[in-house]
């Protein structure tokens, strides 16, 4: 694993909130694996953990919100990334907002996607799903919130 570190470890890709909703639940968390996989038809996958509640949820919707965050915006990745939906409502006091097909939008992200999702797909103990965007959305500018920026946020869910 000491060769993958090499790569792996000098990646800093944007970090995003993921929100999820089905069944009359609602759920989201911090991610960093995601990103634009098609240019014609615009397509973008984020990949969930299978230990999140987020994943559970996400199973059964039909779409999902990706939202990037600011560097600025640190206490919300904290939120996300650090507590569990599971004893944790994550929204309250939010501001949110209805995306299409009954997504939660976070108002106060820098930007924001909701996708259906087309496609997901097993890649270890992450689920990729493959969304074909419907509706964006921008909001505060600013530098995005890096990996490096979110070095210190103890996950609230470990991998499996």
């Amino acid at each position: 694993m000491a060769r993958a570190d090499v790569f792996l470890g000098r990646l800093d890709p944007d970090m995003c909130v993921v929100t999820a909703a089905a069944g009359g639940e609602r759920a989201g968390c911090l991610v960093g694996f995601a990103g634009q996989c098609s240019i014609q038809p615009p397509r973008f996958a984020v990949w969930l953990s299978k230990a999140n509640r987020t994943y559970r949820v996400a199973r059964a919707a039909q779409c999902l919100a990706v939202h990037l965050l600011t560097r600025d915006q640190r206490a919300l990745a904290e939120l996300f990334g650090g507590r569990t939906g599971d004893d944790t409502d994550k929204f309250t006091g939010l501001d949110l907002v209805r995306g299409p097909g009954g997504a939660v939008v976070l108002g106060d992200a820098a930007a924001w996607c909701v996708g259906t999702i087309l496609h997901r797909v097993d890649g270890g103990d992450h689920v990729g799903f493959v969304l074909d965007p419907l509706e964006w959305g921008e909001g505060r500018g600013g530098p995005l919130l890096r990996l490096s920026d979110a070095i210190g946020i103890e996950a609230g869910h470990p991998v499996d």
